[in-house]
């Protein structure tokens, strides 16, 4: 199975798994200062929320049609969607290392889509972002999945003390990115990076 049919359902899964259970994922109402990890978020819209130690998965009509997507706390030489550490005989994956330009963090994270089977993926628009009172930076990519489906999304991270945090929001052209693109980028807009 390629790694990106993979990552889609696992994420998937988890959505669905967090909505059917009681102890798991749960609607998130449309409320300022949202607390994921070591970001507060504030959002105008309702989202259905689900969590792993270090990744959080949210989406409104499901993974495939909108999905916003928080990965903390990435490591030194850790994969940037936590698929792994490098190893010596494959030095040239898409692992972060602390102290990266804003523009090495945009690639690595633009490969690891590749490298999950994603397609024609191409970024626009990097920029610095502060994100509360730390400074990140922010673009936009498009990309086309396995199905032929094409994307578009905003990414944004944060390195502190080491450590990365990535947060993304991806949309079908089609509809899905017109219809929730306004909000979005005023829910990018309001995070500020707190220290946990």
């Amino acid at each position: 199975m390629r790694n990106g049919i993979r990552w889609l359902l696992i994420a998937t899964l988890l959505v669905l798994a967090g909505c059917a259970s009681g102890g798991g994922g749960r609607l998130v109402k449309a409320r300022p200062d949202i607390k994921v990890f070591d970001l507060l978020v504030d959002s105008d819209l309702d989202w259905a929320r689900r969590h792993a130690p270090r990744e959080e998965v949210w989406t409104i009509d499901g993974v495939p049609l909108n999905r916003f997507v928080v990965v903390s706390r990435i490591r030194k030489n850790e994969h940037v969607f936590l698929m792994g550490r490098e190893r010596s005989r494959r030095p040239d994956g898409p692992w972060f290392r602390p102290g990266m330009r804003p523009d090495e963090v945009r690639d690595v994270v633009l490969d690891a889509f590749r490298e999950s089977g994603w397609s024609r993926v191409a970024a626009t628009n990097l920029r610095p972002a502060r994100y509360g009172a730390v400074d990140g930076l922010r673009f936009d990519a498009d990309m086309t999945a396995d199905n032929g489906l094409n994307y578009r999304g905003t990414f944004g991270a944060v390195e502190y003390k080491g450590k990365l945090t990535l947060f993304f929001w991806l949309a079908p052209v089609e509809y899905y990115h017109g219809r929730d693109v306004a909000a979005v980028d005023r829910m990018f807009q309001s995070i500020q990076f707190v220290e946990k």
